[in-house]
């Protein structure tokens, strides 16, 4: 009975300290115009941020006591108050003044170039001092999103007021989510709350957070302080203003060459900090705007943080017109410095400071001294000796990692019962209540997802009635994918098929079972369980005009570093194997052009295929084939046009070292090892997978094949080596370059047939399929073809600005130009030689090219080409 007692007091107790809690309320205005939505709110006892609302109000609890308030707003200067708490809330109404901005004359005499430039180089050199100070900070950051649909195509209206989107409905979405930061690279968040209209359970709505203008890049853009930015900006220093005690510089950011993944607009940097004050940038990419405005705080007075950020986004992609908005708080900041790092110092930019640079320079000449021991000596240091104190500090680190290669490492997770907070939670976090705007959203969304959990609901019990769904007669034309228990699926494919002069028009079948098991006991090197994965697909073909059914089985299994990949049946096959052409730019230039340019050759095989992922650089991989190979023909030559049956060619490739293609019926055993290596590759871990940093190391190749005769009958004798090698080099504003190149040879070429020669990723339709990087344009397929020696060599330049897109108004619309050279050398091949301009990005989707070829540097024709746009195409480097 006293426990009870007890414990009815300490409730009573608990419940009257919250019914008293106070804290700061009120609305913040400009001097010049009304009400301010979005003033920061800061206070640095709690280390809390918050803003105010579109109407400029605002609300804190906070427990009694006394606290020092910052109001900041962009453009006004700071108000610092110190407020006395109790149980009430203290009223607080501020009209912010505009910043006055004073020109330095002194300064800008000093040196012929503007001053903007040396606050830059002093800014940029701090950087990485920056990245590197902090041993850690944990904070908790508060988002609001919204957004709505401006306009869309007519064609969609109806499907989409279906789902209850119109353009009138504003999208809101919350979160909350705990952050932590560990030098050098990791990063952890946690979401401990979301609350958001719709069903969209599965964005992570905080990673932004991870980046850092203090990086040479933030979500692929170049940051004003990186070490390239004079490349990309130009900087003009508009003037000072005081903040509290620090003398703020005002920067004019403009970029050199506007378009995608470079800022426009305003930096604020802290004198002698040399840190970030505040920043207000706008950046585009593939067509979408975003205007980003941050505002940092001395935290602890040991480093400058974003306390308060707003982003707006808007844009149109394929007529649909939409804008958002977010708005993000920090609070409870906690920060550690790297006591290896607490240290003071002075930057000297020799560029303007000569005398004081020489002197330094001739004072500390030591070149294998930490920075510790550096400043000690002396805090003045130049920007140069800065950067290579600060390289050699971090290279000393790296030989301390575990992981040297890892650039950075980021887990996120969401907590359980993140979805499931009140509205107690929700208006004792919120910064700011929601706008009546907000709470219609809202309400809308509630009432939508009420009436699709009922309309769910009805089909439910409907089903459960009729029971499980299960197979339909129609899947056999659609396909459909069927859960087999918890670890396992059946799937049927929908049918595809296409054209060709062998078969006529063919129909390809394929169901495949899928099977996956995980040991949660046993973790794999990235410390996840181990798990592995079996696939079992019948693949059936049915040739129309050879009234003919061939088919194969695949069975795959992957499992820790390893697959292992069986295959065996009756197939036609193109001659080279990596098949450059198609089947349906096939169906297309042989019904409507005449032009059947895919060559076949019936093939009755055992296949069996194994890689090995040694480490995340070296992979070992190994191809034993055997094969019965006939020779095929011919047996329909039907097209839209009666004209262009007279164009169709023979079933046999046209080859210079090989008068005659066309072989007798014939069988081969041919096996093949071989090694891929990326020496310097660099890694991003999420959530313990890695994923390559693309660029980061060349691809080298190593591959020996070998035709054996007399093993299971095999006919063929011959031997291959071949090297390889592709990388993409960033040259800085001007582009990216992508160069790939094969050598090889054939040799003890006893005996081999045309399929065993080295083919080359030639073209002759009006479309790319192939990588663009590796392939050729106007090449025949098979013209030259060899089992000699070889080289062949693509590079591939991406402008930032060349032609066209020297027009601002073009470039900001996605658009790219390429221009391309691809070389062959082969004993037939006369230096075949390709030059090529592309214009990229076309409707964010396509490409056009145009080529001409030489052979020994004279003209031998030309053709344009269509392709998918390179922006959107896979990694060439994969």
């Amino acid at each position: 009975m006293r426990l009870m007692r007890l414990g009815l007091m300490m409730f009573l107790f608990a419940t009257t300290q919250a019914l008293q809690a106070g804290g700061i309320r009120g609305i913040i205005k400009g001097d010049d115009v009304g009400p301010l939505a979005y003033a920061s709110i800061f206070v640095k006892q709690t280390g809390t941020g918050s803003a105010t609302d579109q109407d400029g109000r605002y609300e804190i609890q906070l427990a009694p006591g006394r606290y020092d308030v910052l109001f900041q707003y962009l453009g006004y200067e700071t108000v610092s108050r110190v407020v006395d708490v109790g149980s009430d809330f203290v009223k607080i109404d501020l009209t912010l003044k505009t910043q006055v901005v004073v020109l330095q004359n002194v300064i800008i005499k000093a040196g012929k170039e503007d001053p903007a430039y040396t606050i830059m180089r002093k800014a940029i050199a701090k950087a990485k001092f920056h990245t590197q100070q902090i041993d850690a900070y944990s904070a908790k950051v508060y988002i609001k999103g919204k957004g709505q649909l401006i306009d869309y195509p007519w064609l969609a209206k109806k499907a989409l007021e279906k789902e209850g989107i119109t353009k009138d409905r504003v999208f809101i979405s919350e979160s909350v989510s705990e952050i932590k930061y560990t030098r050098p690279n990791k990063f952890e968040e946690k979401v401990i709350a979301v609350y958001t209209n719709g069903d969209n359970k599965n964005t992570s709505p905080n990673s932004y957070i991870f980046g850092s203008f203090y990086q040479p890049e933030i979500a692929e853009t170049v940051s004003p302080l990186s070490p390239k930015s004079f490349s990309y900006y130009r900087f003009e220093y508009l003037g000072s203003f005081k903040d509290r005690n620090y003398e703020i510089s005002k920067i004019k950011v403009t970029p050199r060459s506007r378009g995608d993944n470079v800022f426009d607009g305003l930096i604020y940097i802290v004198e002698d900090w040399w840190s970030i004050h505040s920043l207000d940038l706008v950046a585009s990419k593939m067509g979408i705007n975003f205007h980003i405005k941050q505002l940092y705080n001395p935290i602890e007075e040991k480093a400058w943080l974003p306390v308060s950020q707003q982003f707006k986004v808007d844009g149109s992609v394929f007529g649909f017109k939409f804008e958002g908005q977010y708005l993000a708080t920090m609070r409870d900041y906690k920060i550690t410095l790297n006591p290896e790092l607490e240290v003071e110092m002075t930057v000297i930019d020799e560029k303007i400071q000569k005398e004081e640079a020489k002197k330094i320079e001739q004072q500390f000449s030591k070149k294998d001294q930490q920075i510790q021991e550096r400043l000690k000596e002396g805090k003045e240091v130049t920007r140069k000796e800065l950067n290579q104190l600060i390289r050699e500090y971090e290279k000393q680190e790296a030989k301390e990692q575990k992981e040297p290669d890892v650039i950075s490492e980021t887990k996120y997770s969401v907590d359980s019962l993140a979805y499931k907070k009140d509205s107690t939670f929700w208006a004792d976090i919120r910064p700011t209540p929601l706008t009546k705007e907000e709470q219609r959203g809202y309400e809308v969304n509630d009432s939508l997802t009420e009436v699709k959990r009922k309309r769910d609901e009805g089909d439910t019990l409907r089903n459960s009635k009729k029971g499980k769904r299960g197979f339909q007669p129609w899947d056999l034309l659609t396909g459909d994918n069927y859960g087999i228990g918890k670890t396992a699926d059946f799937r049927i494919h929908a049918p595809y098929g296409g054209y060709n002069s062998v078969e006529g028009f063919n129909l390809i079948y394929r169901v495949s079972l899928y099977k996956r098991w995980v040991k949660r006991d046993s973790l794999d090197k990235d410390k996840r369980p181990q798990t592995s994965r079996l696939e079992i697909s019948p693949i059936a073909r049915y040739a129309f005009s050879r009234e003919k059914f061939s088919g194969k089985l695949r069975v795959d299994y992957r499992f820790k570093d390893r697959r292992l990949t069986v295959e065996g049946g009756q197939y036609v096959e193109q001659f080279n194997s990596d098949e450059p052409i198609h089947h349906l730019v096939n169906t297309f230039t042989s019904l409507f052009l005449g032009d059947n340019l895919m060559k076949l050759y019936d093939r009755e095989f055992v296949d069996l295929n194994y890689t090995h992922r040694l480490n995340e650089k070296y992979t070992f991989r190994t191809n034993w084939s055997w094969a019965s190979r006939t020779e095929l023909f011919n047996t329909s030559n039907y097209t839209f046009f009666q004209s262009n049956k007279e164009d169709y060619t023979p079933n046999k490739p046209v080859s210079i070292e090989l008068s005659d293609t066309g072989f007798n019926p014939n069988r081969a055993f041919v096996g093949l090892v071989g090694f891929t290596a990326r020496p310097w590759q660099k890694y991003r871990i999420r959530n313990g997978h890695k994923s390559r940093v693309e660029g980061s190391s060349p691809l080298f190749t190593l591959n020996y094949r070998k035709g054996f005769t007399g093993v299971a009958a095999s006919e063929v004798s011959f031997d291959h080596i071949e090297v390889g090698f592709k990388h993409r080099l960033d040259v800085g504003i001007s582009g990216e370059l992508d160069i790939a190149w094969q050598a090889g040879m054939l040799f003890n070429t006893n005996n081999l047939y045309f399929m065993d020669y080295k083919h080359f990723l030639g073209n002759r339709t009006p479309f790319v399929t192939t990588d663009p990087v590796g392939s050729y344009r106007l090449l025949d397929y098979y013209l030259h073809s060899t089992n000699n020696e070889y080289f062949s060599a693509n590079v591939h330049y991406h402008f930032r600005k060349f032609l066209v897109t020297r027009i601002p108004l073009v470039r900001v619309t996605g658009i790219t130009e390429n221009i391309f050279v691809n070389y062959l050398a082969t004993p037939t091949s006369k230096n075949y030689t390709e030059l090529g301009y592309g214009i990229d990005g076309i409707l964010r989707v396509f490409r056009l090219e145009g080529a001409v070829a030489f052979q020994d540097w004279e003209y031998l024709n030309y053709g344009f080409r269509i392709g998918i746009s390179t922006i959107i195409t896979a990694d060439f480097n994969d």
